[in-house]
C-alpha cells in the first residue's frame, strides 16, 4: 500500500493576494484534503471489481484482493508469470481481459491475453483455479473484452456470454477463439468448463471486415446487452440485443440499435442503472482537437432500448432478419437520450457510475484530467453543476469503470494509471449551515444537529434519529433560523422561524451587534416567546449607506446567529421619508462592490406613512438597442489559462471601436452558469482586453457579442491546473550566469515568468515558458557569491502567485589554469584547456572556445573551436578542442590569447610561465647555430635542383600554351559549320499541346485532363443534351465582363492567393473562353488599364516586368493563342535550324558525359577546359537484319565520323542519329534497344561503356570506356545489333564514374594511363565560345530577322493591335517619355513571348532540350533582349563572357529593333481585322480543350474565396443579378458533390 501523502495542489507563495471567497469556497470542496487510502500496482491497471467484502485488481499478469479500506495488506495475491520472471509486467504484454465475480456461486472469471487469450474459473475466496481454457478472451493489449453471466431457465446453471475483439487494423497480431475463426466476436460458454456450447447458437459473428470494440455487457430482464463501436468509429456507437431463449438453451441476437448522443463515435464508458431503468454512457468524438464539447454523458431508457431493438427500418426488404453483429448497420433504429440530448457535456469525460439514493439519480464521473465529479439530477432529468469530489495531483486520466465500495457506500474507488484510490462520496463539510446543507440537495449529505455541521449520516453519531441527522427529505426551509423584519425607522423585530421544537421556551435572549464596532446595539430577553424586537438608535448606523449587523439568538440548548446587510438611502434620509430601506442576508459577509461609475448602488425602497415597505415598483424606461450583426471571426491569446484566471486576455476581432457592450459568454460543463464577462479595455478597432475569472479545469467554449447582438462562432480555451516541476536540470549554474537551465513539468504554456530569488532580497525575474506545456527553458542570471555557494528558489508566478518549484545552486566561476595548442597539423588545430575540477558538471555544447592572432596591436585572425570531448582526472578537467583554418600561414606561440565563455562568463586563459625550463633556453642557441648552418647547405643545393626543373617544365608549358593558343587562332579563322540545309520536316508541335507548355509550364499534369480526343472518344460534356447546368451558368456568369473583372480583382486581394494561384488561374480561364477571344480581349484591355492606374503611380516603367498578376498571366497566354500561326509559319523554321546547329556545333568536339560540359559552346559554364588530345575516328557500320523490320530501301552499311574520346553510349547516339537521318526509323527501336559490336576478323566484342577492362582510379572511381580506350581506328567495322534483354531507356553515372573530366590529383591504375592529368587554363579555350559564335552566327541572325520582320509589308494582327493600345493609354494618361512606351512594348512582346520560347524550343517542337542547350540558348536569348533595351551597355575587360560575346552585335540589333517599332507604328489597322482575326482564331480552335475542366477548376477558386466574393458582390452596384446567379450556381455545386458516389 502506497504511503499517505498530504498535500494541498494549489500552493500559492508569500507574494500572492488574497482570493476571491468564491474560489476558496471551491478549492476547498475539491478536496482540499488529498491524503486518500490508496493502493498502488507495479504496473497500469487494467480491471477493477467489488464483490462481498473485497476488491479485486488486475494488471499486467498480476491479480490482487484488497481489502475494501485498502488501509491493510492484500488478503490475496495471483501472479500469472512463469517460473523465473520477476514483476507483473514479465511477461512483456501481458494483460488482465477479464474479472467477472459470481458472489452466488463463490466464483471469479479472469482472463488474460496469455495463451492466446486464456480464461480461468477461480474460487473467490482464496483465488484457486479450478478450469483453464486458452483461446477464450482478446490476446490483444489493445483489444476489449467484455462478459455477462446469465441463467437461460431459473434452476439451470449460469452460462457466460462474452464478447471480445481478436483482431485489429494495425497489429499483425490475431486470436481466433476456439472452434471458430476471425470473424466471431461473441461466444456463449458453460460453467465451470468454459466449454462452447454445441450447435451453432453458440458463437455469434460480425458482419464486415472492420473490428468492434466492445465496453460493457449487462443483464436487463431477458434480454443481454453489448453495447460497442466499430473500428474506425462510425458515426453513432451500437449496442447489440441478445435473447435468452429457455428452449433450446441458446442466446439469439434479438436486434441492434444505434446510439444517438449528438453524433460522438465513441463510446468510452458504460453504468446500468438499474433502480431507474436506465443506463448511462460516456460518449466521445473521438481523436481530433480537444473541445469543450468533445465528450457528453447521454442517459437511455432500458424500456425504449428493449421495446425498439428488435425493429427494423423500413423498407424492410433491404433489412432482412439478423444474423450477424453490425450487419445493416443502416437498418438499425437511431435511439435518442431520455431527454432528446445529452444530459452534461464536458470537454473529457472518460468515466461513469450511475447509482440512485433517496430517489435521486446521483451520477459520479471521471475525467482524463484526473478529476472525480459528481452530478445529481433532478427530477426533469436535469442536472446540477457538476461538484469536484477529488482531483488527482498527478492529473492522470480516470480508469473508465468506477466502483463502489461493497461494504460502506459512502466511499467510492478512483482508479487511474497504476493507482486505486477510497473517495468520499460526498464534501459535505463544505456546507456551514443548516440551510445550505439541505438546499444543496445532496442526498448524501444531511444536517448533524448534535455536532451542527453537514455530515455523511455515517459520520453523525446517533444519526439513526430522525431528529439529529436530516437528509434532504426535509424542507431546507424547516431549518432553524433567524428572520428579521423592519417596523418604522428604526425598529427591528427578530424571529426564529423553521423547526424550532428543539429550542428551549423557557428563556430566549436576543442580541444584536454592529459587525463593524463590535458595538451591541440591542439585548432583550424573553420567555415563552420566540421572537424579540430591538430598537436601533444609533445614528452612525442610520446614517450609513450599507451596514452589516450580527443577529444572535440564545436559548437554554442551542444559540442561532446570522449576519445580515442593511441599506439606507443616503439622498432621502434628511426628508425623513424612508430608513432601512432592504435587508439582504449575508453569511459569511462580504463588502459591497461599486459600480462601473464607482458608486455604491442604492437600491432604494420607499416606506409609506405607516412605517411598511410596500411592494417594489420598477420605473419603465424605454430603450432602444441596436441590433447588429454578430461578430464573424474571433481569435484569443492566450488560449490556456490557469484555474486562478487571467486578467489580461486580448481578443482579436473587428469593429470594436464602434460597438458597445462588448460582452464575453464563457460557457463550461452543461449544467454550469455561464459567465457574461465585460470588457476591460477597448485597445483599439480589432483587439479589446478582457480578464476572466478564477475557473475549475476544463475546456471552455469562448464568444464575444456586441450591440446586443448574436454571439460569434464559438472557439475553445483551456483551464488548466496550475503548473508544477518534477525536475530540473542542470540543477546547478556557476555565478557569472547565463546557463540554460530546462524545467520539467506540466502546464508551463499558463507561466507568466520564473522567478529566482533568495532569503537575502535576491529576486529576478526571467522569461516564462510561452507555449510550452513541457519542458520549460530559461538562463541564469548573474548572482554575486560572498564565499562558497549559495542555494536559491526557482518559483512560477502566475497571476502574482508564487508557485515554489526546485531549489538551484549557484557555484563560483569555473577556473582555467592552462592551455597547450598544437600547429603541427596545420591547417588542423588543436588545443587543450586544462581547467580546476569542480562539481558544475559542463557539457561540451556549453563552452565556446576563441583564439585571437595578433600581430604588432592588429587582429589578424579569430579562430573559433569546436569543443570535441571533457575527461576528468583526479586533479583537473582537459577540454579537447579542434579546428581546421581558413587562412593558411603559421601561427606564432606568442601572438595568441585564448578565450573561453559559459554563458554570461567569459575569461582569457594564461600561459603557465615555464621557469623550470629555463636552462633549456641557454641550450637552444647553439643549438639553433649548428641547425640553421645545415639547413643553409641543404637548402642551397635543393634550390638549385628545384630551380632547374622549374625552368624546364615552364618552357614546356610555355610551348603548350603557344601551341594552344596558335591551334585556337587557326581553328576561329579557318572552322565554318556545315549546318543540314535539309533536314526534312520540322517536328511541329499541334496546337493544343503547344498551348498547354506555354500555358502550364511547370504544371505537366494538366495536359492529360484538358486534352480530348475529339473524333473517337466524345465525352459527355460535349453532348448538348447532357449539359451540367451548374457548368453552363457558371461559364455565361464569367461572359458577364463586370463580375469577372470584380472576380479577379477580389481574389488577387486575397493574401494566400499566391501567383502560382494567379497564375494557374489565368490560365483556366483562357481556355474556358478559348471560343470567345472577343470578348476575353476586352476583359485584357481592362485589366491591363486597371494595371495601370496602379502602376503609374510608383514606376510606370515597372509595369508588366513580372508575372505578378492575373493580367499579367493572362497577357502571355494571349500572346501565344494569336501569334501561334505567326510562329509555325515565320519563325519556326529558322528556330528549329539555330537547336541543329548547335546540337552540330556541340557534338563536333568533346563532351563530358559525366558533366554534359563539351568544348564547343557558346556558355563558358558548360565551356570543357580540361581538354585531352583527340582525333576523330571514321568507323565502318552495318546493321544486323531483322527480318520482321526489313525494308528494301534501308541502307544497311554506312561510314560514321566519331571522336576516340566519345564513351561507347556517345558513339550509339552518333551512329542512331546518323541512320536517323539517312532512312528516317532504325526498325523502329529506341536508342537503349541496340548494342555495338566490334567486328575483328572472326572475333566479335560488345562494346560497353563499363566491362571488365573499365580503367579504376584510386579513390574507387571507375573511368568510362572510349573509342580510343578499345584502340579502334579509321575503318573499323561495327555492328549494330539488336538487344535481347536487359535493356535501360536511361543510362545514369554517379559520382563514382568519370569521362574526360578526372578526379584532382588521381593517378589511373594500369599501363594505360600513366602520370597526371596536364596542366590546363581555363582562358586558354574561351576562344572555343567565340568560334561557336562565329559558325552559327548567320543562323542566329536568320532567327532574329525572322522575328522582328514584316512579311508582305504586314506585322501580326495580335501585335499591331496590342501596341496601338499601349501608344493610346500612354497617350490618354498624357506619357510624354518615349522610353516608358518603349519599355511597356518590350515588356508585353519580347520579353513576355520571344523569350520564353527561345528558351523552350520544346514548346514548340516535339524534341528533348538537355541542360547544355538551354545554356546555350539562355545566351541568345540574353542577346536577344539586350536588342531591345534602350540602355547602353559600358562593358569592361571583366564584364562576363555572355556580354561580351555579342557586345559588337548589339548596335546593331538596336538600330533593327527601332525600325520594327517604328514600322509597326506607321502601319494603319482597322477595328474590324482585329475582331475579325480574333473570330478566326477562336473557331480555328474551337473543342480544342476540355472547356468544362477549366470551369471547374475557376469554380474551386470561387468556393475557396465565396465569402469574400460575395461580399464584395454585396457591396459593388449593379451586380444583383450576378449575385444571385452566383447562389444559384453555388447550390447547384453543392447539390452536385452531394450525388456523388463515395
Amino acid at each position: 500500500m502506497a504511503p499517505c501523502r498530504r498535500k494541498d495542489p494549489r500552493r500559492p507563495g508569500p507574494a500572492a493576494p488574497p482570493l476571491p471567497w468564491a474560489l476558496l469556497i471551491a478549492l476547498a470542496g475539491a478536496g482540499a484534503v488529498v491524503c486518500q487510502p490508496r493502493f498502488a500496482l507495479p504496473v497500469r491497471i487494467d480491471n477493477i471489481a467489488a464483490s462481498g467484502d473485497s476488491l479485486l485488481l488486475a494488471g499486467g499478469s498480476c491479480l490482487y484482493k484488497l481489502h475494501p479500506a485498502l488501509g491493510r495488506p492484500p488478503s490475496g495475491q495471483l501472479q500469472l508469470a512463469p517460473a523465473g520472471a520477476q514483476g507483473c509486467a514479465q511477461p512483456a504484454g501481458t494483460h488482465s481481459k477479464l474479472l467477472l465475480p459470481d458472489p452466488e456461486r463463490g466464483r471469479l472469471l479472469t482472463g488474460w491475453t496469455l495463451h492466446g487469450g486464456s480464461c480461468q474459473v477461480r474460487l473467490l475466496g482464496n483465488l484457486t483455479a479450478l478450469s483453464n481454457q486458452s483461446e477464450v478472451v482478446s490476446c490483444l493489449p489493445q483489444g476489449s473484452t467484455t462478459g455477462v453471466l446469465f441463467a437461460p431457465q431459473p434452476k439451470q446453471g449460469r452460462l457466460l456470454a462474452l464478447a471480445a475483439t481478436y483482431s485489429l487494423p494495425d497489429t499483425n497480431l490475431t486470436c481466433a477463439p476456439s472452434a471458430s475463426d476471425a470473424d466471431t466476436v461473441l461466444t456463449v460458454r458453460s460453467l465451470p468448463d468454459l466449454g462452447l456450447i454445441r450447435g451453432e447458437f453458440g458463437t455469434l459473428k460480425r458482419a464486415g471486415a472492420n473490428p468492434l470494440h466492445f465496453v460493457d455487457a449487462f443483464l436487463w430482464g431477458a434480454h443481454l446487452f453489448f453495447p460497442y463501436y466499430p473500428l474506425p468509429p462510425a458515426a453513432h456507437p451500437s449496442v447489440a440485443v441478445l435473447k435468452s431463449q429457455k428452449d433450446p438453451a441458446v442466446l439469439s441476437l434479438f436486434g441492434e440499435l444505434r446510439l444517438d448522443c449528438g453524433a460522438r463515435s465513441t463510446l468510452l464508458s458504460s453504468s446500468l442503472l438499474e433502480q431507474a431503468g436506465w443506463w448511462a454512457g460516456v460518449f466521445s468524438a473521438g481523436p481530433g482537437e480537444r473541445r469543450w464539447d468533445s465528450t457528453a454523458l447521454c442517459i437511455f431508457a432500458m424500456q425504449d432500448m428493449e421495446r425498439l431493438a428488435g425493429q427494423r427500418k423500413e423498407p424492410a426488404a433491404s433489412c432482412g432478419p439478423l444474423q450477424k453483429i453490425n450487419e445493416n448497420r443502416h437498418c438499425q433504429k437511431l435511439l435518442s437520450p431520455v431527454k432528446k440530448s445529452p444530459t452534461l457535456i464536458h470537454s473529457d469525460l472518460s468515466a461513469v457510475y450511475a447509482t440512485v439514493v433517496l430517489n435521486k439519480t446521483v451520477l459520479f464521473l471521471g475525467t482524463r484530467d484526473g478529476q472525480l465529479l459528481k452530478v445529481i439530477l433532478n427530477n426533469n432529468m436535469e442536472p446540477n453543476c457538476p461538484e469536484i469530489l477529488y482531483e488527482i495531483e498527478e492529473e492522470s486520466s480516470v480508469f473508465p469503470k468506477l466502483v463502489l465500495d461493497p461494504v460502506d457506500s459512502d466511499y467510492i474507488y478512483l482508479s487511474f494509471a497504476n493507482e486505486v484510490r477510497r473517495i468520499q462520496v460526498a464534501n459535505c463539510n463544505k456546507y456551514g449551515s443548516c440551510k445550505e446543507c439541505l438546499s444543496a440537495k445532496d442526498p448524501h449529505c444531511g444536517w448533524c444537529s448534535l455536532s451542527k455541521r453537514c455530515t455523511l449520516k455515517g459520520n453523525c453519531s446517533h444519526s439513526n434519529n430522525s431528529r439529529d441527522w436530516v437528509n434532504i427529505s426535509h424542507e431546507a426551509g424547516k431549518c432553524p433560523t433567524i428572520q428579521i423584519l423592519l417596523i418604522g425607522r428604526n425598529k427591528i423585530v427578530v424571529t426564529a422561524v423553521g423547526d424550532v421544537s428543539a429550542l428551549s421556551k423557557r428563556h430566549f435572549v436576543c442580541i444584536v451587534k454592529d459587525t463593524k464596532t463590535n458595538q451591541v446595539l440591542c439585548k432583550m430577553e424573553e420567555s415563552q416567546i420566540m421572537n424579540c424586537s430591538c430598537n436601533l438608535n444609533n445614528a452612525t448606523l442610520i446614517n450609513r449607506d450599507i451596514s452589516a449587523v450580527e443577529v444572535t439568538l440564545i436559548s437554554d440548548s442551542r444559540n442561532l446567529s446570522e449576519t445580515f446587510q442593511l441599506k439606507t438611502c443616503s439622498r432621502c434620509i434628511s426628508t425623513g421619508v424612508c430608513a432601512l430601506c432592504e435587508i439582504k442576508h449575508i453569511s459569511p459577509f462580504v463588502a459591497c462592490k461599486p459600480d462601473g461609475s464607482g458608486q455604491v448602488q442604492d437600491d432604494c425602497h420607499l416606506i409609506d406613512k405607516q412605517g411598511n415597505v410596500p411592494a417594489t415598483t420598477a420605473s419603465q424606461t424605454n430603450a432602444t438597442t441596436q441590433m447588429s450583426e454578430p461578430i464573424r471571426s474571433i481569435s484569443i491569446e492566450p488560449l490556456w489559462i490557469s484555474v486562478l484566471g487571467k486578467r489580461d486576455v486580448v481578443v482579436k476581432g473587428e469593429n470594436f471601436s464602434e460597438a458597445s457592450n462588448i460582452t464575453m459568454v464563457l460557457t463550461g460543463t452543461s449544467g454550469c452558469k455561464q459567465d457574461n464577462i465585460q470588457v476591460s479595455k477597448v485597445l483599439n478597432d480589432t483587439h479589446v482586453r478582457f480578464s476572466l475569472p478564477p475557473r475549475r479545469k476544463e475546456a471552455k467554449s469562448v464568444c464575444i457579442k456586441a450591440n446586443g447582438g448574436k454571439c460569434s462562432p464559438p472557439i475553445t480555451i483551456y483551464y488548466v491546473s496550475q503548473p508544477s516541476c518534477t525536475k530540473m536540470e542542470p540543477n546547478i549554474t556557476w555565478a557569472s550566469g547565463g546557463r540554460k537551465i530546462t524545467l520539467f513539468g506540466r502546464n508551463f504554456n499558463v507561466t507568466d515568468s520564473v522567478i529566482i530569488s533568495d532569503d537575502q532580497r535576491l529576486n529576478f525575474t526571467v522569461s516564462g515558458c510561452p507555449g510550452s506545456t513541457s519542458p520549460c527553458s530559461f538562463l541564469t542570471p548573474d548572482v554575486s557569491l560572498s564565499k562558497g555557494s549559495k542555494i536559491v528558489n526557482v518559483s512560477l508566478k502566475v497571476e502574482n502567485v508564487l508557485i515554489p518549484c526546485i531549489k538551484l545552486q549557484y557555484c563560483p566561476d569555473p577556473i582555467f589554469i592552462d592551455y597547450q595548442l598544437h600547429t603541427e597539423m596545420d591547417p588542423h588545430l588543436e588545443l587543450k584547456l586544462y581547467k580546476k575540477n569542480d562539481i558544475l558538471d559542463i557539457s561540451e555544447n556549453e563552452i565556446g572556445v576563441t583564439l585571437t592572432h595578433m600581430m604588432n596591436g592588429t587582429l589578424l585572425e579569430t579562430i573559433i573551436f569546436s569543443v570535441q570531448n571533457i575527461t576528468k582526472t583526479p586533479d583537473r578537467s582537459t577540454i579537447l578542442c579542434k579546428v581546421k583554418r581558413e587562412k593558411p600561414g603559421k601561427i606564432e606561440l606568442s601572438t595568441v590569447k585564448v578565450w573561453v565563455r559559459l554563458g554570461n562568463f567569459t575569461q582569457e586563459i594564461q600561459k603557465k610561465s615555464l621557469h623550470k625550463y629555463l636552462y633549456v633556453l641557454t641550450l637552444l642557441p647553439i643549438l639553433l647555430l649548428g641547425v640553421i648552418v645545415v639547413a643553409i647547405i641543404v637548402t642551397r643545393y635543393k634550390s638549385k635542383q628545384l630551380t632547374r626543373k622549374l625552368s624546364q617544365q615552364i618552357e614546356l608549358l610555355e610551348c603548350e600554351i603557344r601551341k594552344k593558343i596558335r591551334d585556337g587562332f587557326a581553328e576561329l579563322q579557318m572552322d565554318q559549320l556545315d549546318v543540314v540545309d535539309s533536314f526534312g520536316t520540322v517536328p511541329f508541335l499541334d496546337y493544343k499541346h503547344f498551348a498547354l507548355r506555354t500555358f502550364f509550364p511547370e504544371s505537366g499534369g494538366f495536359a492529360s485532363i484538358f486534352i480530348e480526343d475529339m473524333h473517337t472518344n466524345v465525352s459527355r460534356s460535349r453532348d448538348p443534351r447532357r449539359k451540367d447546368e451548374s457548368l453552363t451558368m457558371l461559364h455565361a456568369l464569367i461572359c458577364n465582363k463586370n463580375f469577372l473583372v470584380t472576380l479577379i480583382h477580389t481574389l488577387e486581394k486575397q493574401k494566400n492567393f499566391s501567383v502560382k494561384d494567379r497564375c494557374l488561374f489565368a490560365s483556366f480561364l483562357t481556355i474556358a473562353l478559348q471560343s470567345k477571344l472577343v470578348y476575353l480581349t476586352h476583359i485584357l484591355e481592362v485589366l491591363t488599364r486597371d494595371l495601370m492606374e496602379q502602376s503609374s503611380n510608383t514606376q510606370p516603367k515597372l509595369m508588366l516586368r513580372r508575372t505578378e498578376s492575373v493580367v499579367e498571366k493572362l497577357l502571355t497566354n494571349w500572346m501565344s493563342v494569336c501569334l501561334s500561326g505567326f510562329l509555325r509559319e515565320t519563325v519556326g523554321e529558322p528556330f528549329y535550324k539555330l537547336v541543329t546547329a548547335l546540337n552540330q556545333r556541340i557534338n563536333k568536339g568533346p563532351v563530358d558525359v559525366i558533366t554534359c560540359k563539351a568544348l564547343y559552346t557558346l556558355n563558358e559554364d558548360w565551356l570543357l577546359w580540361q581538354v585531352t588530345e583527340f582525333k576523330p575516328v571514321a568507323l565502318n557500320v552495318f546493321f544486323e537484319k531483322i527480318p520482321e523490320n526489313e525494308s528494301t530501301d534501308t541502307c544497311l552499311d554506312m561510314q560514321v565520323k566519331v571522336l576516340d574520346c566519345d564513351t561507347i553510349e556517345q558513339t550509339k547516339e552518333k551512329i542512331f542519329q546518323a541512320f536517323l537521318n539517312k532512312n528516317g526509323s532504325l526498325y523502329g527501336l529506341q536508342l537503349s534497344e541496340i548494342g555495338l559490336e566490334l567486328q575483328s576478323g572472326a572475333q566479335q566484342k560488345e562494346l560497353l561503356d563499363i566491362d571488365g577492362s573499365s580503367v579504376i582510379l584510386e579513390d574507387g572511381i571507375t573511368k568510362l570506356n572510349t573509342i580510343g580506350h578499345y584502340e579502334i581506328s579509321n575503318g573499323t567495322t561495327i555492328k549494330v545489333f539488336k538487344k535481347k534483354t536487359n535493356f535501360t531507356p536511361d543510362v545514369e553515372y554517379s559520382n563514382e564514374h568519370c569521362h574526360l573530366i578526372l578526379p584532382d590529383s588521381e593517378e589511373p591504375q594500369g599501363a594505360m594511363h600513366k602520370g597526371k592529368q596536364k596542366f590546363e587554363v581555363k582562358e586558354m579555350y574561351l576562344t572555343k565560345l567565340l568560334s561557336t559564335k562565329v559558325a552559327i552566327h548567320l543562323v542566329v541572325e536568320n532567327l532574329f530577322k525572322s522575328i522582328w520582320s514584316l512579311p508582305n509589308n504586314k506585322a501580326p494582327v495580335a501585335i499591331k493591335y496590342f501596341f496601338d493600345f499601349l501608344d493610346a493609354q500612354a497617350e490618354s494618361k498624357k506619357i510624354t517619355d518615349p522610353d516608358v512606351v518603349h519599355i511597356w512594348k518590350t515588356n508585353s512582346l519580347p520579353l513576355r513571348f520571344w523569350v520564353n520560347i527561345l528558351k523552350n524550343p520544346q514548346f514548340v517542337f516535339d524534341i528533348k532540350k538537355t541542360p547544355h542547350i538551354d545554356g546555350c540558348l539562355s545566351v541568345i536569348a540574353q542577346a536577344f533582349m539586350d536588342a531591345f533595351s534602350l540602355t547602353e551597355q559600358q562593358l569592361g575587360k571583366d564584364a562576363p563572357t555572355n556580354k561580351l560575346l555579342y557586345a559588337k552585335d548589339i548596335p546593331l540589333y538596336k538600330e533593327e529593333v527601332k525600325a520594327y517599332y517604328k514600322a509597326i507604328r506607321d502601319l494603319p489597322l482597322l477595328p474590324s481585322e482585329v475582331e475579325e482575326f480574333l473570330t478566326q482564331e477562336s473557331k480555328k480552335h474551337e473543342n480544342e480543350f476540355n472547356e468544362e475542366v477549366a470551369l471547374t477548376e475557376i469554380y474551386k477558386y470561387i468556393a475557396k474565396y465565396y465569402d469574400e466574393i460575395l461580399s464584395k458582390l454585396d457591396r459593388e452596384w449593379g451586380l444583383e443579378d450576378a449575385q444571385k446567379d452566383l447562389l444559384h450556381i453555388k447550390a447547384l455545386f453543392d447539390e452536385k458533390k452531394k450525388c456523388k458516389w463515395m
